[in-house]
């Protein structure tokens, strides 16, 4: 039994035809039909049946050609770690990216990521903190780019950048010619935050503990909107509809008060 044979009766099972599974593999039809022979008489099964113009799998041979796939794809993992094992840099790289920074951070590093490591694929996941670490944990993923702290999870951590918080507000607000802003300049303004389970938000109310007492003024009226992305927080501003924080990344110079 030959990886070649088991390449061939896959081939046979999807195409469902010698003929196109001979074209698929790259080899004449009697020389597929011969290997398919043979490993029929080595197994002592049938795996297909041929009738005029078709042919079937029978039901173990379904069975068979189930394993035959996984015993494939395992080899090619195995061709896949020796050529990581060569050059790290040739496997594929899953690389994960919160929600947050992902719009704003990876088209650079997509563009330095072609420009320095072209022969590096590169698969991109963007999702929740607590999402992300669970496919760090199961392998879904090698890496990921998130915003601490989070739990304790026993990962490797190496930290890439401090990331300044900066206050958006309306163009026509008194505020938007001041220099800087403290959280107490911001405690009568409606804040904008981001929905539960980002972890921008929790990040604000962490540095920011006042905005979470300032949710509500005295009467019960609410102080605090949520939305589901920053460049919608963000034109909510625009529109003159409150203030919100926002991480440095996501500003674009032209947007910056005056220094």
């Amino acid at each position: 039994m030959t990886l070649t044979e088991l390449k061939y009766i896959v081939a046979v099972a999807r195409e469902k035809h010698f003929g196109r599974a001979a074209e698929a593999c790259y080899v004449s039809q009697p020389t597929l039909s011969v290997a398919i022979k043979k490993l029929e008489e080595e197994l002592d099964v049938k795996l297909f049946e041929r009738s005029a113009g078709e042919v079937s799998v029978t039901s173990l041979g379904e069975e068979i050609v189930r394993q035959a796939q996984s015993v494939l794809e395992q080899a090619n993992e195995i061709k896949e770690i020796a050529k990581r094992g060569k050059d790290p840099l040739s496997g594929v790289l899953t690389l994960g990216v919160i929600y947050t920074i992902g719009p704003y951070l990876l088209p650079e590093l997509v563009r330095n990521s072609i420009r320095m490591t072209p022969q590096m694929p590169l698969m991109l996941q963007e999702n929740f903190t607590i999402k992300l670490l669970e496919m760090l944990r199961t392998g879904e993923i090698d890496c990921a780019i998130m915003a601490e702290p989070f739990p304790d999870t026993g990962l490797a951590l190496a930290p890439l950048y401090d990331e300044p918080f900066m206050a958006a507000v309306p163009s026509a607000h008194p505020l938007a010619e001041r220099k800087s802003l403290s959280t107490t300049d911001l405690k009568n303004e409606t804040m904008l935050l981001l929905g539960a389970g980002h972890c921008f938000r929790d990040h604000v109310l962490e540095v920011c503990p006042e905005f979470a007492r300032y949710a509500s003024n005295s009467e019960g009226i609410r102080r605090t909107f949520e939305g589901s992305s920053l460049e919608t927080i963000k034109h909510m501003v625009a529109a003159g509809m409150g203030v919100t924080l926002v991480p440095r990344l996501s500003v674009p110079e032209d947007a910056l008060a005056p220094t």
